[in-house]
């Protein structure tokens, strides 16, 4: 997945809502706990001082109040364990062994009723944080009748540490709970974008085949532009067609005239007028080039089609017809590699580039024409034509597949064979390569895809 991939920016959009949305539930929960926590610590201190109040009788000795029975948590008899109690009033102070020679400064406060506790926090003895539960209690008429003051109070630092150990034991929850939920988003995204391929797909087959469409099996999402892409399809067929008769009668219009012209010139120079009828010649030629151009341009402008052919079927064809030329009678054709090699093109346009490239090569060869079939890599096929000619120059090479260039001009033509041959190549996806033979002659290699391999591109506008 690269970085404009829509699948890669859904898949970082899920990840990042799913740690937000963990992290933010982490926080809730760890402070959900914390508070049950400090409720659960002010729960087992409104115990203890019940147990504590419980406790509490006068000694007959002294009459003095004193706490009959030890609290049950060991802790208040360790000193500085962090947790304490604490009763005064009535000129006596009473404290747990925890708090070792220290007091709990408890804060002024107005007398409440005896059945309310009330918490708060002050400083411990160690200089801890303590939670403190604290009521005020009028003893009863045996015990005096006078009011006191209770408090039991704990280490914060205990309550932290036992959300903390949460907050810790949560942690690899969270993290599988994040990885199954990224890997549901994961399945979510490719089920949700499974379309799309068939979109791929879909186009894929219309880029092979013009007379294909986009069709109507798709979710309700995509299907509006599934049909958008049918109108654009239905309209570009309708103005090739259009555009393509267009330019068959322009260019078929044109054919007479062109005749008259030609003939014109050939009795203007029987005549004498041999410079008038050589200007005349030579427009009616620019003419004629460019209606053979448009000519071809029309054929292939309806983009490639989902066609295919035997090369080595339309080669032998090919090759029977040029040897009933004046040029093709003189030589030798050898068709080498004459198995089955099946590529993406349509026949017609096979057979004119193999005309194409046949003509020329009869007219400069000696005696021998060559012509090898390869299948090449797994998904293209070459087709190679070579001549035992002089060759040419190698500067000139590149000039060949300019439009109305040409190796001879003593010859007659119009030199637009090969930019014809480069424009059929070109709009089959496939490649044109010329080259003077280490051992002799022209070698012009035309590769394009095999039957079966990855779609063609429209022929360029």
């Amino acid at each position: 997945m690269t970085r404009g991939s829509l699948r890669l920016r859904l898949m970082l959009a899920g990840a990042v809502s799913i740690l937000v949305a963990l992290a933010a539930a982490a926080f809730g929960m760890v402070l959900l706990f914390s508070q049950h926590v400090e409720r659960r610590a002010h729960a087992a201190l409104d115990l203890q001082m019940e147990q504590l109040l419980a406790s509490l009788d006068r000694d007959p000795a002294t009459g003095l109040l004193v706490v009959t029975r030890p609290a049950p948590d060991p802790r208040f008899g360790t000193p500085l364990s962090g947790l304490y109690w604490q009763i005064e009033g009535a000129g006596i102070l009473e404290r747990s062994r925890s708090l070792w020679d220290s007091t709990l400064t408890l804060p002024p406060d107005a007398a409440r009723p005896a059945i309310e506790a009330h918490q708060y926090q002050l400083a411990g003895p160690a200089g801890e944080t303590l939670v403190v539960s604290e009521r005020h209690v009028t003893l009863p008429a045996r015990l005096g009748g006078t009011g006191i003051r209770i408090a039991v109070a704990q280490d914060s630092a205990d309550l932290a540490a036992a959300t903390r150990d949460f907050a810790y034991d949560l942690l690899p929850y969270l993290a599988l709970l994040a990885l199954v939920l990224m890997l549901a988003a994961h399945v979510q995204v490719q089920v949700g974008l499974s379309p799309l391929g068939r979109v791929r797909q879909r186009l894929a087959a219309i880029r092979t085949d013009p007379e294909a469409s986009f069709g109507k099996d798709f979710p309700e999402e995509v299907q509006p532009i599934g049909e958008a892409i049918d109108q654009l399809l239905e309209a570009r067929r309708q103005q090739i067609t259009r555009a393509r008769q267009r330019a068959e009668d322009l260019a078929h219009g044109l054919k007479t005239p062109l005749q008259v012209l030609f003939g014109d010139a050939s009795r203007l120079r029987q005549q004498g007028q041999a410079e008038l009828a050589e200007d005349i010649r030579s427009l009616a030629e620019t003419m004629s080039r460019h209606v053979e151009r448009e000519l071809a341009q029309a054929r292939l402008a309806a983009g490639a089609r989902a066609l295919s052919c035997d090369a080595a079927t339309v080669a032998a064809q090919v090759i029977a017809v040029v040897q009933r030329s004046p040029d093709g009678q003189r030589l030798t054709f050898d068709l080498g590699g004459a198995a089955p090699l099946l590529l993406r093109i349509d026949p017609a346009d096979l057979a004119e580039a193999l005309g194409i490239l046949l003509e020329n090569a009869s007219r400069h060869a000696a005696g021998r024409v060559v012509i090898t079939l390869a299948g090449g890599e797994a998904d293209q096929g070459s087709l190679t034509i070579r001549d035992d000619g002089p060759g040419i120059d190698p500067d000139r090479i590149d000039r060949l597949l300019e439009r109305g260039a040409r190796l001879d001009t003593s010859a007659a033509g119009t030199g637009l064979g090969l930019a014809i041959l480069q424009d059929i190549v070109k709009a089959w996806s496939g490649t044109l390569v010329i080259v003077n033979h280490p051992e002799g002659g022209l070698s012009v290699t035309v590769t394009l895809p095999r039957a079966g391999s990855a779609p063609v591109t429209a022929f360029p506008a």
